[in-house]
């Protein structure tokens, strides 16, 4: 099963992620964030982080999630490729695997620059989710 589809947008990029479950519906949304930003081909999984963000509902979490991941990407320069994320509550637990960005071995595709709330859609029935990047 594919992990994301990309959906035309005019100047944007529009993700909707699959999984079996919201919580693999998430951690698609970060690996297709990573993926548009890096060829994730190239990395490797050396370098190990724990996150946890909250949120007010679904849509709330989703975004301080792939809010984080980006943050995490810019401050730390980590492009990370493997996600287990779980629910407690109103909180998204996520562990997480990738490496050090190094643009002489690793090829950049675009730069995200912010996740938008515009558009978002989170299907519990389905699983899926639908999030806008600000490129």
């Amino acid at each position: 099963m594919e992990r994301y589809i990309l959906i035309d947008h005019t100047a944007d990029m529009m993700v909707k992620a699959f999984g079996d479950t919201l919580e693999e519906c998430f951690a698609n949304a970060a690996y297709a964030l990573f993926d548009q930003t890096v060829d994730l081909s190239g990395i490797s999984e050396c370098e190990e982080i724990n996150i946890r963000v909250t949120g007010i509902d679904d849509e709330d979490r989703l975004y301080s999630f792939l809010s984080e991941m980006l943050f995490i990407e810019d401050a730390d320069n980590l492009i990370l490729k493997d996600f287990k994320v779980s629910f407690d509550g109103d909180d998204v637990i996520c562990h997480a695997k990738g490496e050090t960005l190094d643009r002489s071995k690793h090829k950049i595709r675009s730069e995200v620059k912010a996740v938008t709330y515009h558009m978002m859609e989170i299907d519990r029935e389905t699983p899926s989710v639908t999030v806008l990047f600000d490129v």
